[in-house]
């Protein structure tokens, strides 16, 4: 069996938003079984770059933060602090 070519790496708001495309023809239910399978196999891939993206992203930040605050304290905590003395 011939290994597949590597997908050349895609911008997280691109593959987002092919990803809301997928959803709403597979929610239009007028695809044919195969196409409708190969769009779903096309939007898990998506969704695992969107997840990846995203996890990398909270990565930099806590590293950022860690190096402006010297800690990292997680986003809800904070949300509610708003005006208060840290």
């Amino acid at each position: 069996m011939k290994e597949k070519e590597k997908e050349p790496e895609i911008r997280f708001e691109k593959a987002l938003e092919e990803l809301k495309g997928i959803v709403e023809k597979l929610e239009g239910g007028d695809l044919e079984l195969e196409e409708s399978l190969k769009m779903f196999e096309r939007g898990v891939r998506l969704m695992a770059v969107c997840q990846k993206k995203l996890e990398d992203a909270e990565r930099r930040v806590e590293i950022v933060s860690k190096g402006m605050k010297g800690g990292v304290k997680p986003f809800e905590e904070e949300a509610g602090e708003e005006g208060e003395e840290k």
